[in-house]
């Protein structure tokens, strides 16, 4: 179940799923720029770092 939600959230908020799973380091700054800029390389970007 908490897959499932992590996932959800990589494709609606990718900068808060990454911030869940990794914290606040480089990471989290690369998908905000992403999400910020463009919102599909975000998504992609938080579901793998999720899933790897």
């Amino acid at each position: 179940m908490n897959k499932l939600v992590m996932i959800l959230l990589c494709i609606f908020l990718p900068p808060l799923a990454v911030f869940i799973d990794k914290g606040l380091n480089k990471d989290f700054i690369i998908n905000l720029i992403l999400t910020i800029f463009f919102f599909l390389p975000g998504s992609i970007h938080a579901l793998w770092l999720t899933l790897k």
